[in-house]
């Protein structure tokens, strides 16, 4: 008897709102109190990041960043958001991820929760050893 042979032509690509459900799953993994003090802060998937971040960044190619914080960290903010204040957010880039991806053997996943991880971690002025340790607590 042979086995059934698996069907590879209708998979797709994990899409950027397949990448928003593995960022939010992340997300709510983490501990309680890290996501509390993280209210407000909005994470969006793009595919790449735009030619002014890139260029901000001093990328080589759209695929050298894989997610980015932009905003103000919790230690350079005020008591009082200014106004017209944008809210602080996490870029996670779907492209970049997906290609480090393919190249190493981690799961999609916990490439996305690293990166998420190490992006709001920038929000608090984390170092990587604090990131680390959130990771583990999320497992």
């Amino acid at each position: 008897m042979t086995a059934p042979k698996p069907e590879f032509r209708n998979v797709a690509a994990p899409s950027i709102a397949d990448l928003d459900l593995m960022a939010q799953a992340a997300f709510a993994a983490l501990p309680e109190d890290f996501r509390r003090l993280c209210d407000g802060v909005v994470i969006r998937i793009e595919d790449f990041p735009d030619d002014e971040t890139l260029d901000e960044m001093n990328c080589e190619s759209e695929f050298d960043l894989l997610g980015l914080f932009h905003g103000r960290g919790r230690a350079q903010s005020e008591a009082t958001p200014m106004t017209g204040q944008f809210p602080n957010m996490v870029w996670l880039y779907r492209r970049p991820i997906l290609d480090f991806w393919a190249e190493h053997e981690e799961t999609l996943g916990a490439i996305v929760a690293h990166v998420l991880v190490h992006e709001i971690g920038h929000h608090f002025g984390l170092s990587d050893e604090d990131m680390q340790q959130i990771e583990q607590a999320a497992g």
